[in-house]
């Protein structure tokens, strides 16, 4: 028998009008279809979240000069910073290690020999394969015995020839190594060094070796033969994304160099000229030639010019090895291979320079 005031188990008196609110408990996540959609229009990518934008600033370790010195006798309590010229070289090698989509096929070409044509190839494709992390190849297409492989790995037993005859069954990079020699991080493929029957190797060979080999290396650098006319050549020019004119600062070092350019533009080539790098190579000069006047003149054809210096190293006509080049040496390839990497994003070719505006040689 229950009291007047007690209530029984189960049951819920009603609730009155001056009773609060009761609060309901939290039973789980708002379902997304309920959740308003907090995402900005204007909100941003994982593109934004880079070192750059989100690490506070450090400042970076020097390694080289008083700068370095000073960091290392002071256990770091001390950190000048780097200085301007290892800034330019930190910015060089962020250049050269652009992305690449694809591949890249990079023409070192020249009327004249004897100007140091197989030694920039040479360089500048130590620089690059030591310095990028993806497939870097230099090919020997000078149809008359070439010594890029002389220069670089000395091994000249299998050829481009080799794998002429062997294409058909070429369909891996490793089927592709088997006709290569290795220059530190650099592929290497030999010319044929049978004078007979490196005539045979013409436009047609050279265009479906480049169809291979692009397969699978993303930077090709073609050391083209010293004539303009073969056959080779016309494929190596219409292939070419960028086009490198060697020359040097003596009157026919300069002269043929020139006469380079001007027979490009007169077959068509007049983009590639505008838009092409050439390299002085100082190897040969004298103090009655002006430099300076050379230079303008190379500069106001196109894009960049470079001057290498002299090098002990380079002169030897041996195999090549950037560890022995001189510092200076050393930067102007790094600035060479980076004014090419430029080339490996999106850039806008500069405009053809009309006649008129280029200083004379004579």
């Amino acid at each position: 028998m229950t009291q007047p005031n007690e209530t029984v188990a189960g049951d819920r008196p009603e609730a009155s009008s001056d009773d609060p609110e009761p609060v309901s408990a939290p039973v789980g996540p708002e379902p997304a279809a309920d959740r308003p959609n907090r995402s900005r229009p204007d909100a941003g990518s994982a593109a934004e979240l880079t070192e750059d934008s989100i690490v506070r600033f450090r400042s970076d370790r020097p390694q080289h000069g008083w700068r370095a010195a000073l960091y290392t006798i002071t256990g770091g309590l001390v950190n000048p910073g780097v200085g301007a010229a290892e800034r330019r070289r930190q910015d060089q090698l962020r250049r050269i290690r652009r992305p690449l989509p694809g591949s890249h096929q990079i023409a070192v070409s020249s009327l004249k020999g004897g100007v140091g044509k197989t030694t920039v190839s040479a360089c500048l494709g130590l620089v690059l394969a030591e310095n990028r992390g993806d497939r870097v190849i230099a090919l020997d297409a000078n149809p008359d015995a070439g010594t890029l492989a002389d220069r670089l790995t000395t091994e000249t037993a299998v050829t481009v020839r080799s794998l002429l005859d062997n294409i058909a069954a070429t369909h891996s990079l490793t089927d592709v190594a088997r006709y290569t020699s290795l220059a530190g991080r650099l592929q290497v493929l030999a010319s044929e060094q049978d004078p007979a029957m490196s005539e045979a190797f013409n436009r047609t060979e050279y265009e479906q070796v480049c169809e291979v080999i692009t397969r699978f290396y993303n930077v090709v650098i073609t050391d083209s033969g010293t004539g303009l006319v073969h056959s080779a050549m016309e494929g190596t020019l219409a292939l070419a994304d960028s086009l490198v004119i060697v020359g040097a600062p003596t009157v026919d070092g300069a002269s043929r160099a020139s006469k380079t350019l001007d027979w490009l533009i007169a077959h068509g080539h007049g983009p590639q000229v505008a838009d092409s790098v050439v390299v002085l190579s100082c190897d040969r000069m004298s103090k009655e030639v002006d430099l300076k006047r050379v230079r303008g003149h190379f500069e106001a054809r196109c894009r960049e010019v470079v001057e290498v210096p002299h090098d002990p190293h380079l002169a030897t006509g041996g195999r090549i090895e950037l560890a022995r080049l001189r510092p200076a040496t050393h930067d102007a390839f790094l600035h060479l291979a980076a004014l090419l990497a430029d080339g490996f994003g999106p850039r806008v070719p500069r405009a053809e320079v009309a006649p008129e505006q280029v200083p004379s040689l004579g």
